[in-house]
């Protein structure tokens, strides 16, 4: 499954990009998602999928240690997360998920087999 294709990244971070920092980083990408959607990531990828992977794709590149502020003097360095690998944004899970047919929220989450059905009672008032 290829959910961006090397000449859109290259376009994205308008610079030259190699066959193995493009693998790389697609590969990571999908291995993330899978992570959060798993299998409900299809081929070729839903609508809105292509645009957090891309964006994911390119902060693996431009930032792969997570860095979030940088100071020179005293040399200070704070990361975005204190896990290392690739992280999807609050705002990039929220989309994904939303593309791919997720619930974003928990209080929409059914445990429930697929072949039961939900139990209904009728009243009928006279």
């Amino acid at each position: 499954m290829e959910l961006f294709s090397p000449a859109e990244l290259r376009t994205l971070l308008k610079r030259p990009l190699t066959d193995d920092e493009w693998r790389l980083a697609h590969d990571l990408t999908v291995d993330a998602f899978y992570g959060e959607v798993g299998e409900r990531l299809t081929d070729p990828p839903q609508r809105g999928v292509k645009s957090v992977a891309i964006a994911v794709a390119a902060r693996i590149l431009t930032n792969p240690a997570g860095v979030r502020t940088e100071q020179a003097g005293g040399m200070l360095v704070s990361y975005a997360d204190s896990e290392t690998g690739v992280m999807l944004s609050d705002d990039e899970r929220k989309r994904l998920r939303r593309a791919v047919g997720m619930a974003s929220g928990a209080s929409s989450l059914d445990i429930s087999p697929e072949d039961s059905a939900p139990c209904t009672t009728s009243w009928v008032v006279r």
